[in-house]
């Protein structure tokens, strides 16, 4: 994980996150600028574990999996930088979150992390998720980094399962 090569797909994002399908919601990283921004992508389908499926309704994806979304892409930044490898994200809040329109399946979200304020163990990051171009949530994130945790799995550099330290 010394050298990030972009695009991420989804194995390069299981060896920085220690999110598993169905809680792992970004299915590619296409930007990536240490301690500035980060740009991913979550391709919503009829699949998806989270739909909401309400009588008479489209099917949409929460406004809450959609702000995860953003923190896990947000996460990603994060735990790119080597210092901060292993250790454990916080989701600890977010602040004036506003969602415009709603995802279906068919979307694309693009969504951006943009860093606020990066301390050694809190943060706080601007997120927004975008369809066809369209702002559809907008907020500011906060998060903590907590120690490693003992014994967790993650993948290594050639796919296999390896415990962490």
């Amino acid at each position: 994980m010394d050298s990030l090569t972009l695009p991420l797909d989804l194995r390069a994002i299981e060896r920085i996150l220690p999110h598993r399908y169905p809680f792992l919601l970004v299915d590619r990283i296409t930007e990536l600028e240490p301690d500035k921004r980060i740009v991913g992508i979550k391709n919503v389908s009829l699949n998806d574990h989270g739909l909401s499926r309400q009588r008479g309704m489209p099917p949409g994806l929460p406004p809450t999996i959609l702000t995860e979304c953003v923190a896990q892409v947000g996460a990603i930044l994060i735990l790119s930088k080597p210092e901060n490898r292993n250790k454990l994200p916080l989701f600890m809040g977010i602040d004036r979150v506003r969602y415009r329109r709603p995802v279906h399946p068919g979307d694309t979200v693009e969504i951006e992390a943009r860093v606020k304020r990066l301390r050694s163990r809190m943060g706080q990051l601007y997120g927004f998720a975008r369809v066809d171009g369209k702002v559809v949530l907008a907020g500011t994130m906060t998060f903590a980094l907590g120690p490693a945790q003992e014994g967790s799995e993650t993948i290594d550099e050639g796919g296999q399962k390896a415990r962490r330290a």
